[in-house]
């Protein structure tokens, strides 16, 4: 089984802020995950789907991303946005991409057949953001393993999410990065 989405979601446990606008009102916002083809935006203002929109944003030490998305669905005050990004707006949503999973402060979870078995991988920062994804994962996927070889940085609420998996539903960790497994031996 392969990750089903075009692009891999970014998650982040500090959200970073944006500006968003449409029809000359504008308001800020919470960026709850991104990829190269959109995001999942969370803003009290009322905006339209399957209407454009104007967003800045940075994510965390990355340069300043300006362009326009098109609002394709809304749960409450959560809104998913398809990019409409040139060349450019493409490379620097990448490199905010890369910066936020190199420095541990963005995530990625994906689930994959190896082998024939369900590995559950993630990428980047370890932490309280990817919770729910974690533990949907865990009960749903019936996962066989970790690999947590592309972790960056991991924190006290990684370290508890990986021992749930691995006491309560008997999980096995195959790869580890420097950072995990210095932290699993303390």
């Amino acid at each position: 089984m392969r990750e089903q989405r075009r692009h891999q979601r970014v998650r982040f446990a500090a959200r970073p802020r944006l500006r968003v606008g449409q029809y000359g009102f504008s308001g800020g916002a919470e960026l709850e995950n991104l990829s190269l083809g959109g995001m999942l935006l969370r803003t009290d203002l009322s905006l339209k789907v399957n209407e454009g929109i104007g967003c800045e944003f940075t994510v965390f030490d990355s340069p300043l991303i300006d362009l326009r998305a098109q609002l394709v669905s809304r749960i409450g005050d959560l809104y998913t946005a398809r990019f409409q990004a040139g060349p450019v707006s493409e490379c620097l949503i990448q490199d905010a991409i890369r910066g936020a999973l190199a420095s541990g402060r963005g995530s990625v979870l994906s689930i994959n057949e190896v082998d024939g078995r369900k590995v559950m991988r993630i990428s980047g920062g370890f932490n309280d953001g990817l919770r729910s994804d974690f533990l949907y994962n865990l009960e749903r996927s019936r996962v066989d393993e970790l690999d947590l070889s592309g972790v960056t940085g991991i924190d006290g609420d990684g370290v508890a999410l990986c021992r749930l998996a691995v006491d309560q539903h008997k999980i096995g960790i195959g790869l580890m990065s420097p950072c995990v497994r210095a932290l699993m031996a303390a």
